[in-house]
């Protein structure tokens, strides 16, 4: 199974903002449709590396990552095939949280 690293940074946007694509072309809805859907949906394992932007904000997070389940990936097969790096461990948490709610973006937003 082939992985892909995304390094959100270099990839994406330094700045990531905002959680719907009228928030902006760095939004966490652009990331999750441009980048995580597309891989996840594939089977791809998916790495995603987290350090080098300037921050994040807890609506691109939750819309990135807990908006794959309301895009229809199961959680199982999320936390299976995904796995988010960071030298901010509760970061990782933080994402890991935003999936297994990821059908009610208002539990940890």
């Amino acid at each position: 199974m082939p992985t892909r690293t995304i390094n959100v940074a270099r990839d994406f946007s330094r700045y990531p903002a905002g959680r719907y694509t009228t928030d902006g072309p760095f939004s966490g809805a652009a990331f999750r449709d441009d980048y995580l859907l597309p891989a996840l949906r594939a089977g791809d394992e998916v790495s995603v590396e987290l350090d080098g932007v300037r921050g994040y904000g807890s609506s691109f997070l939750e819309e990135a990552f807990g908006g794959l389940v309301r895009n229809g990936l199961p959680i199982s097969d999320i936390l299976k095939l995904l796995k988010t790096q960071s030298a901010d461990k509760s970061l990782v948490e933080e994402i890991d949280e935003y999936i297994k709610h990821g059908n009610d973006p208002e539990a940890d937003a």
